[in-house]
């Protein structure tokens, strides 16, 4: 497949398919990351990741793992298209000499196509973390040595409205991401779904810039010729390996946006003015150990889902839907 092919319909097909199937299948593992992230010292719900399963199916049913998860549904076909198409878009211009780009060359691509998505990543993120540490909110609340409601502070119209913060023993009230947003709308306008943009650019720019050289280069090891292409399975193990090395190096960013784009705080916990402030608090109180929590489960998420997205991406399925390429699993 040629890479300066640049099909947007190709790379909506390509995309949706391959979110879809891996958000299906490490969605719950994500949802352990955001609860494991918003835990606090000293009121910790959950031990690790399967602590936080299991004790999610107990509490809230199988489809409780889910929560939050329409919201990925719908919003990654557009942000992994966004992504990919990027990717390609700057690595061609970058390219024009005919010769093959530079490690840097390559960042920059990674930069500009991690700067495109957060138009779609933040206020995905910020709708599907509210519905995912819902259950959290509830768990500790339901603990013996549970807070006054007075003690939680003032909240704002979406918390009071998304979750029953003060009521005895609460059972989290069935929220849907569209009623958020709306309230979100209607009390901050568009800025509060952008809330944590600075900190989602942190993420997904150094991530980005991480990612895409890595896995061209691993990639790369996988053709037969410089011309060819990659076997599937070397492009979906390329992209495992790239995706979780750059998940773990840029972990303590996405604790920092976890906690910022959280609007409903549990009994004690800390509220942000800003990156800064989030930083040096979490620093200070609870350790550089703190900022690598959930990154287990961050590697365990991203490996599959950019593994997934590359073979969908390299094999050329949109393409071959829409007729524009045969379907060949190794070689273009």
């Amino acid at each position: 497949m040629s890479q300066q092919q640049i099909s947007l319909p190709a790379k909506l097909i390509n995309g949706g398919i391959a979110g879809i199937v891996g958000v299906t299948c490490v969605f719950p593992i994500d949802l352990a990351k955001t609860r494991l992230q918003n835990q606090r010292q000293g009121q910790q719900v959950y031990r690790n990741m399967m602590d936080c399963l299991v004790k999610t199916v107990r509490s809230e049913g199988y489809f409780g793992m889910y929560r939050g998860a329409a919201v990925n549904l719908t919003l990654v076909t557009p942000e992994k298209a966004i992504k990919l198409a990027a990717n390609d878009f700057f690595r061609h211009h970058l390219s024009k000499d005919g010769k093959g780009l530079t490690v840097v060359k390559e960042m920059l691509a990674g930069c500009g196509a991690g700067m495109c998505q957060v138009i779609v990543t933040t206020p995905m993120e910020m709708l599907k973390i509210q519905l995912q540490d819902a259950g959290r909110l509830a768990a500790q609340q339901r603990k013996p040595a549970m807070m006054p409601a007075a003690v939680l502070g003032t909240t704002s119209a979406v918390q009071s409205r998304s979750y029953n913060v003060g009521a005895p023993a609460p059972a989290v009230r069935a929220v849907s991401a569209t009623q958020i947003a709306q309230e979100l709308l209607r009390t901050q306008g568009i800025q509060g779904l952008y809330k944590g943009l600075g900190a989602t650019l942190m993420r997904d720019v150094p991530f980005s810039i991480v990612y895409f050289p890595l896995f061209a280069n691993l990639n790369s090891l996988g053709k037969d010729s410089p011309e060819g292409t990659a076997p599937f399975y070397w492009s979906f193990l390329s992209g495992c390996a790239a995706g979780s090395t750059a998940a773990v190096a840029v972990n303590p960013c996405d604790v920092i946006k976890t906690r910022l784009q959280s609007l409903t705080k549990g009994a004690n916990e800390e509220t942000y003015s800003g990156v800064v402030d989030c930083f040096s608090k979490i620093l200070r109180k609870e350790g550089p150990s703190a900022f690598l929590k959930g990154a287990g489960c961050r590697a365990l998420v991203i490996a599959p889902l950019f593994g997934i997205a590359q073979v969908m991406y390299f094999v050329g399925v949109g393409e071959f839907i829409l007729g524009q390429t045969p379907f060949n699993l190794y070689s273009s």
